[in-house]
């Protein structure tokens, strides 16, 4: 893993520093590691970044430096790879499988078979999930393969440019085929759970659409501007649609045994190529069978 940038005439960079942070856009934090590591190069050899640059010249940063990653236990887990190249992974989450490793799921975590899959592949790097999504929720998460990664992608995500899509089976039929849900979210008073709308809480917004009505729910896409803890979960139980199956704010459902939940449009632009991506991961088995 190494980034590249080569002078051109037309730059007014006076010294390594000011192509670090314009080309870059290497936070503080990420350029004193890189620093220290002595991870920095100016025509192939390493540089102090106060050194004067001039046309042609190539300044290089190497991100390919081992991480220690033994706080995650590696444990071989199938994993349904929907994207993958040198710099980030792609992967389909089923349900009932939690992203980050806890003390209910310290060993059977999806970031605990990323773990065994990057030994696997020698990739020694921190686990680096992007998006989060809930235990019983399924779809598509991106795990960075380094730190640089996740800083472009997290920007992405402050800026509005990182996108997620979701499918979701919600109760009844909506007076209105889509609209915009703009409402606060705040932790529910005595709860480490639950999250419920409250005027103390933090901005959230979920844009949604109508799909398909069927005789006592509906297929609802939801797109995230903000990505609050059980956004769409709580914001669909307040307007009085709560999820098929979402034991947490609503009921068992006799169609499905999970929160009817389903992550399956992302879009982003490749920190490295800077080309659009969309990936896209069809509904599971279990939420196919509420088409019917």
């Amino acid at each position: 893993m190494q980034l590249n940038y080569t002078v051109k005439p037309s730059n007014n960079y006076k010294n390594i520093n000011d192509i670090l942070t314009n080309e870059f856009h290497l936070s503080a934090r990420l350029l004193s590691k890189l620093i220290l590591s002595k991870n920095i190069y100016l025509n192939n050899e390493p540089a102090d970044t106060r050194l004067l640059v001039k046309p042609s010249d190539i300044v290089s940063i190497d991100l390919d430096s081992n991480e220690d990653n033994s706080n995650i236990v590696p444990t071989k887990i199938e994993l349904e790879i929907i994207y993958e190249d040198e710099w980030l992974l792609v992967v389909n989450k089923p349900a009932g499988i939690a992203v980050h490793p806890s003390a209910y799921h310290y060993k059977d975590s999806l970031s605990n078979g990323i773990r065994f899959y990057f030994d696997s592949i020698n990739l020694k790097k921190k686990i680096r999930p992007i998006n989060r999504l809930d235990l019983n929720t399924s779809g598509l998460v991106i795990f960075a393969k380094c730190e640089y990664i996740q800083e472009c992608l997290s920007k992405q995500m402050s800026q509005g440019v990182f996108q997620k899509d979701y499918l979701c089976f919600a109760k009844g039929i909506f007076s209105k085929n889509s609209g915009s849900i703009n409402l606060p979210i705040a932790r529910k008073p005595n709860s480490i759970i639950e999250r419920c709308v409250s005027e103390n809480g933090q901005y959230a917004i979920t844009n949604y659409q109508v799909l398909k009505e069927f005789k006592d729910y509906s297929l609802v896409k939801c797109n995230l501007i903000t990505g609050r803890t059980h956004q769409i979960r709580v914001h669909m139980s307040y307007i009085g649609h709560p999820l098929l199956g979402d034991t947490l704010y609503s009921e068992a459902s006799e169609f499905v045994n999970r929160q009817a939940l389903h992550c399956y449009h992302l879009h982003f632009i490749h920190p490295i190529n800077k080309k659009s991506l969309d990936l896209v991961c069809p509904l599971p088995k279990d939420l196919l069978l509420l088409l019917n």
